[in-house]
């Protein structure tokens, strides 16, 4: 076997047009395996293995791999790294989570403003875990798993669920203003809006429902977010007619008592 000199470029300059370049004086033959091509990422060799998903989540996939291979014996130099579309969500669900967080700290200091308090806000925040506890609940009982669609509907909600604990903290308010003890304003706040909270939400719900309830195509992107936004906003609205006005009595009981103590050390007495 030989290989003529236009060939082998950087053999050229040793070459004149009549001359030939045997393989046996410039190489070693050797029979061996090796691989069609060879990938690299950040400088190293790459091996990729993919596989489709059906029926379950990625998430699902993933955690039983790691399983399986946690006590996989790795050779020095060797290590796993997960990719693809699995890699691609759990960024996008940091990110979501950064939004979710970014949207709650936007809604406090609008309520805070509105209010002029900073523990109002704090009490109808409290609507948003109470409606994560739904959007749990809602998945379970649907057979669903908590994806990407379904944090977006988590989001979404941290709009909605705080609706009612305003009605219901500027109703209370309204009544202390107008001279009615907290206690007493509170139950009859609770009372009062029972009606329209309840007539909101159940419009909200029932428009939201056949979202989750779908199975045309693409449904497994607005199915988790339509039963993440109703069964969250569900619970945090049986929830929230509870939670609320007992958080509402004790933190202006505790800001009262702060208040009071702020006042004696400053003028020895209490009062102005």
């Amino acid at each position: 076997m030989i290989i003529h000199k236009t060939t082998i470029s950087h053999f050229t300059h040793f070459c004149t047009n009549d001359i030939v370049i045997y393989l046996k004086d410039v190489a070693q033959l050797k029979e061996g395996v090796g691989p069609l091509k060879i990938d690299r990422e950040n400088r190293l060799r790459k091996i990729t293995i993919g596989a489709n998903v059906a029926n379950r989540s990625i998430g699902q996939v993933v955690a039983d791999i790691k399983g399986r291979l946690a006590d996989f014996p790795m050779a020095k130099g060797y290590f796993l790294e997960y990719g693809g579309t699995y890699k691609q969500m759990a960024e996008t669900m940091i990110d979501l989570m950064l939004a979710f967080l970014a949207a709650a700290i936007l809604i406090y200091m609008i309520m805070a403003a509105q209010f002029e308090s900073l523990t109002q806000p704090f009490v109808i925040m409290f609507s948003i875990p109470m409606s994560i506890i739904g959007v749990i609940m809602g998945l379970i009982v649907m057979g669903m798993s908590f994806s990407v669609p379904a944090m977006m509907g988590v989001i979404i909600l941290g709009g909605i669920v705080v609706n009612n604990g305003i009605v219901l903290v500027d109703y209370v308010n309204r009544l202390r203003k107008q001279g009615m003890e907290k206690h007493e304003a509170i139950i009859q706040a609770a009372s009062a809006r029972l009606r329209p909270i309840l007539i909101t939400a159940l419009t909200t719900i029932m428009g939201i429902l056949p979202m989750a309830f779908t199975t045309s195509q693409g449904a497994e992107m607005r199915a988790p977010l339509g039963a993440a936004v109703a069964f969250g906003l569900m619970a945090s609205t049986i929830l929230t007619l509870f939670v609320v006005p007992v958080m509402y009595s004790v933190t202006e009981t505790v800001a009262d008592r702060a208040q009071r103590k702020i006042k004696k050390k400053l003028h020895g007495r209490d009062g102005s």
